[in-house]
């Protein structure tokens, strides 16, 4: 499974531990991966769907993946991906970040996030028995800071911005020659995301469905469903590929302020407004350009969903039995509107995610 990294600059590079990206200062990709399908029965873990020979993946394996699709009413599904092992999506890729520093020989791992991502970094790392340090903005959730510290990681709380929390997180690693478990710069991350899309076909009986509502900061899991999914077209599996809506919250929107405008590269929020969706308060995600690729690509759209919908989408989760953090509300709040106005961006099947436990952060 260990591709050569590429760039849009044209260089390539063999991972190695200190590798995050190119020379140039750009973003390293992979090359679209052969799947091996049918999908393993040795595990039922997500690596079922992942070449994953040269990893040590064994070790550090907690059985994410195979999370629950709800069936509600009117062609929707719910995909539970709270019901991952530390309570959100960012398993799927921090599994796999974690057991590739452990093949590539990483002594310790530095890992920035809002908290779910941190959270996962840390726990997959204990499994490993790799040190950690986690670099997290000053707004994170109480309950997934005490969460990441349980699970022995350095927990360093930036004053700023999460993109100042990038920048100290690099700048650590820089000093240490620490492996940059970045969800965000790290391509590999998209391997682990990439099997949500995976799950989602086997899970329909081998149909993609008509719609993803995906929540947007970063994006990581955008572009990893929709890797999976091309991926499937493909192999000859499927005859085509899920309309992407990315949902962002209002008040922390460049995504979507892109995509109104026809830009392709959002430009970054410079006074972005405190949201209840702490998890895609994202002013500058560094993979924009390629999240707006993918919506569309897929004839899809960006959209933002406003504070009083996010409470109101939560309330009503829980009200069916549904306990996230206000985070993973964004898509069903998206989901709700669209439906209400009629939108053409909705319609058949529609799978969105509910991605954090309501037992990280609260409204």
């Amino acid at each position: 499974m260990i591709t050569a990294y590429s760039c849009r600059c044209g260089r390539t590079y063999r991972p190695t531990a200190d590798r995050w990206r190119c020379d140039c200062g750009g973003l390293l990709d992979l090359p679209p991966a052969a799947l091996p399908w049918p999908p393993r029965r040795d595990t039922a873990s997500l690596w079922r769907y992942l070449d994953a020979g040269d990893l040590p993946w064994r070790e550090v394996t907690m059985g994410e993946g195979g999370t629950p699709l709800v069936e509600e009413d009117g062609g929707l599904r719910l995909k539970l991906e709270y019901a991952s092992p530390t309570g959100s999506f960012k398993d799927r890729g921090a599994v796999v970040l974690v057991a590739l520093a452990r093949a590539l020989g990483a002594t310790r791992l530095v890992a920035d996030s809002s908290g779910n991502a941190g959270a996962a970094a840390a726990a997959y790392a204990a499994r490993a028995g790799l040190p950690a340090e986690v670099f997290v903005p000053a707004r994170t959730s109480e309950k997934k800071l005490a969460q990441i510290r349980g699970h022995g990681a350095a927990v360093t709380v930036v004053e700023g911005s999460r993109e100042d929390t990038a920048a100290a997180a690099m700048a650590r690693v820089g000093e240490t020659g620490a492996f940059y478990a970045s969800h965000v710069h790290n391509p590999y991350f998209h391997e682990g995301t990439k099997t949500f899309a995976l799950e989602v076909f086997e899970q329909l009986g081998g149909a993609v469905p008509d719609v993803l509502a995906l929540p947007a900061g970063n994006g990581t899991l955008v572009l990893g469903a929709w890797r999976g999914f091309e991926e499937l077209r493909a192999a000859g599996l499927s005859g085509g590929v899920p309309r992407i809506v990315a949902v962002q919250a209002e008040r922390c929107a460049p995504l979507a302020a892109a995509w109104a405008a026809g830009r392709p590269e959002p430009e970054p929020v410079r006074a972005a407004l405190p949201t209840v969706a702490e998890g895609i308060a994202v002013a500058a995600p560094a993979r924009g350009s390629r999240v707006l690729e993918a919506v569309a690509a897929t004839g899809g759209g960006v959209v933002t969903v406003a504070e009083d919908e996010i409470a109101a989408a939560h309330a009503a989760l829980a009200a069916r039995g549904l306990w996230v953090e206000p985070t993973a509300a964004v898509p069903y709040a998206a989901v709700r509107r669209l439906r209400a106005e009629g939108s053409p961006l909705l319609g058949g099947t529609v799978v969105a995610p509910l991605c954090g436990s309501g037992l990280k952060a609260s409204l």
